[in-house]
């Protein structure tokens, strides 16, 4: 059954989602990232897709070389069952056989902590998604964490930040921020500025938070395509 497609962002503070699964899938040349997020979502929209998938989104690294999938399900039962009925099957995805040498680090299952939103935020479209992210050493820290960012940007307020979704992963390893800009340009002329000054004071604070030394540099993505399975309550 095929299901609308846009290009909006998802809902991250939708309450029925319980689980997020994020995984950034790296590409074994540029030319191919449209054709790998195509295939992914073209399969879940003509495919029978289980009441626990909520939404499907990709977005296409600024690089050229990645393509991140933001997925939202109603709890990590129901993506468990549906994951053991895939290995399951024999069948091999589009994806792999059309695009071969995807690298595939894994998917990372979070829950959302807290937001930060501003009015904009509420009458703006994004354009641009970055997401910093950051290992910790259990709940505690990733909340005190999270609690010291938000206070950090409700006092500064950056230009051009509509919103910042704080994502705890559910081993309590990492922290992650779904920060929805209004532009590409905006985050630079943030980062450029020395907005990330104060807020790597503040992390080398607090004991048991690292940047994730994982990226040279911040992660930073365009929307692409977003399939809603569930409409949002």
């Amino acid at each position: 059954m095929a299901a609308p497609i846009s290009q909006a962002f998802p809902d991250v503070r939708r309450a029925d989602a319980g689980t997020i699964l994020v995984s950034s899938w790296t590409l074994p040349a540029p030319g191919v990232q449209k054709q790998a997020a195509d295939l992914v979502i073209e399969e879940w929209e003509h495919q029978e897709r289980p009441a626990g998938l909520l939404s499907f989104t990709t977005f296409l690294s600024e690089n050229g070389r990645e393509v991140l999938n933001y997925a939202q399900w109603t709890d990590d039962d129901s993506h468990r069952e549906w994951a053991r009925a895939a290995r399951c099957s024999e069948d091999i995805s589009r994806v792999d056989r059309m695009v071969l040498g995807i690298e595939r680090p894994g998917e990372v299952s979070y829950s959302l902590y807290r937001s930060y939103a501003t009015d904009e935020g509420t009458e703006s479209t994004p354009g641009a998604l970055v997401t910093p992210i950051f290992e910790t050493e259990g709940p505690d820290s990733q909340r005190a964490f999270i609690d010291g960012v938000i206070a950090i940007l409700e006092r500064t307020r950056p230009p051009g930040l509509l919103s910042a979704h704080f994502h705890t992963s559910k081993d309590g390893r990492r922290v992650l921020n779904h920060a929805e800009w209004r532009d590409l340009s905006a985050w630079r002329r943030f980062a450029e500025s020395g907005g990330t000054v104060e807020l790597g004071m503040m992390i080398e604070s607090l004991e048991g938070v690292t940047p994730a030394p994982t990226r040279p540099s911040v992660p930073r993505y365009l929307p692409y395509k977003s399939l809603v399975n569930v409409a949002v309550p």
